[in-house]
């Protein structure tokens, strides 16, 4: 394993391996759910400047196997997010992206319910502290 810099504020890191469905690992054409996730990122990042404040990246393997579609939100000092079980299309990648973008104006990193749009509810796996940190 070798680790590379990443983006220096906010982020949705998508893994690229992940499966498609929970019984299915690649669309027909053989590529895997999570490279189409970070594809419908990209496509709707690139259609609206609102969402340049968000980095998308992607690598291989968050661990979370379980619950397929998986990314990572990040941001420096902020407590991260692992969200699942989407569904590789624009309109998670909006979700994922509209709740990003909530998430980088946040102070710590915590969206208010009443914020997040439709479809992240129900997608969230852990949230992790941010290094020397911890949620009170």
């Amino acid at each position: 394993m070798a680790l590379k810099p990443g983006a220096a504020g906010a982020a949705v890191v998508a893994c690229n391996t992940c499966r498609f469905s929970a019984h299915t690992q690649g669309d027909a054409a053989g590529v895997r759910g999570g490279a189409r996730l970070a594809e419908a990122l990209r496509a709707v990042q690139a259609s609206d400047p609102a969402y340049a404040e968000v980095a998308v990246e992607e690598m291989p393997c968050l661990f979370a196997c379980k619950d397929y579609c998986t990314i990572h939100l990040r941001a420096p000092g902020k407590v991260g997010y692992v969200l699942g079980r989407f569904t590789p299309d624009a309109d998670a990648a909006r979700a994922i992206l509209d709740y990003a973008r909530a998430y980088a104006a946040s102070e710590w990193g915590q969206v208010p319910f009443r914020e997040w749009p439709e479809g992240v509810k129900g997608h969230f796996i852990t949230r992790t502290p941010p290094p020397g940190l911890l949620v009170e």
